[in-house]
């Protein structure tokens, strides 16, 4: 078992990384759940694989426990659901002081951390990541929210968790697109942080696609401490946590563009294409660490092209992202592999030619 501490200006909270659900009870305890409200929610998927065995550890320390399935996937992320929600709390007479807790992928942690940011003004939540994806970034850092009219967590707040409990084993159950998804993720904090672990992640990608237990324990665990030590630093996104936004920007084109049919990693990846092109252009990268790039990510069978699309519709679209301040475009661009920075001065030209790369 690991243990990584994320300390932020409104609350400090432990990941713990484990193969098991055996340690879950303690730590439930240890940050106050004992003999309060408790509601778990899940989605119809993963309700059927670990819903059964967390009631039973939860009900250890509590009476009041009670659950809450609802419809997987991200077409279903979106007020809709988080008014189900809030009537199952008050169904439940939830408090200020009752817990929630997020079972699942980043949709449901998304969704349950917005709904607990809100209700009565704030409460307490869980989360127990099941996927990749949510275990090395979503669950950690309390960015929560929902998508509306088609615009990817475009309302939400900022609200961090009690504890992040992650389970490894959890990702023998995922198909391997939501593995290869989950990665872009990873090389995403290999290429803003650490050459070392971009290079560790390329030198074990054949270990990381078969789930090799000690190599992904290891995996999460750096992935985690990268983005917990960034959120320490900077909760709100204020500096240097836009930095976690490498390959978003046009990844969220993408991704609204295709209306969610492409996987939210998969996006990502071919973000980070378009944004180490730009930083190609820039002269920050060379060609060996832009063809390494492609490679890594080539290797986890995530897309580097892309059809379908028009350049144009692409960038119309980067106009609708958070990261968009005073209607100038915000990247995120490499200096080398393993290091990175904030540009809002980039020219249209330079800009183009990357979104055109990917197409």
């Amino acid at each position: 078992m690991k243990r990584i501490e994320v300390n932020t200006k409104t609350n400090n909270y432990n990941i713990i990384i484990s193969n098991n659900f055996n340690s879950l009870q303690e730590h439930l305890s240890k940050v106050g759940m004992d003999n309060k409200k408790v509601c778990i929610i899940t989605d119809d998927n993963v309700s059927k694989l670990y819903l059964d065995n967390l009631c039973n550890i939860i009900s250890k320390i509590t009476d009041e426990l009670s659950y809450l399935v609802i419809p997987h996937g991200e077409a279903n992320k979106n007020l809709d659901t988080i008014n189900t929600i809030y009537k199952k709390m008050i169904e439940e007479k939830l408090d200020r002081e009752s817990y929630l807790i997020a079972l699942g992928g980043g949709v449901t942690g998304d969704m349950v951390g917005y709904a607990s940011a809100t209700y009565m003004r704030g409460n307490k939540f869980i989360q127990i990541p099941t996927t990749l994806l949510s275990q090395v970034d979503s669950s950690i850092g309390g960015k929560t929210g929902v998508d509306f009219d088609g615009y990817k967590n475009i309302i939400g707040a900022f609200h961090q968790p009690e504890l992040v409990y992650i389970n490894t084993s959890t990702l023998m159950t995922l198909p391997k697109k939501e593995i290869s998804a989950g990665m872009g993720e990873v090389i995403k904090h290999g290429l803003i942080a650490s050459k070392e672990y971009f290079n560790y992640i390329r030198a074990n990608s054949s270990k990381i696609m078969n789930l090799d237990n000690e190599i992904m324990e290891q995996l999460i665990y750096e992935s985690c401490v990268i983005k917990s030590k960034v959120v320490s630093m900077d909760e709100k996104e204020k500096g240097v946590r836009a930095t976690l936004n490498f390959g978003h920007t046009i990844g969220h084109a993408v991704e609204r563009l295709f209306d969610f049919n492409l996987l939210h990693g998969e996006c990502v990846g071919l973000g980070m294409v378009s944004a180490a092109y730009l930083s190609y252009l820039l002269n920050q990268i060379d060609t060996s660490e832009l063809d390494d790039i492609k490679a890594c990510i080539q290797s986890f069978d995530l897309p580097i092209k892309i059809d379908k699309l028009n350049e144009l519709d692409i960038y119309n679209e980067l106009y609708h992202d958070k990261k968009t301040k005073n209607n100038e475009l915000n990247f995120i661009l490499l200096n080398g592999i393993g290091s990175c920075e904030i540009r809002d001065d980039l020219d249209n030209e330079r800009i183009m030619k990357a979104i055109k790369y990917i197409l």
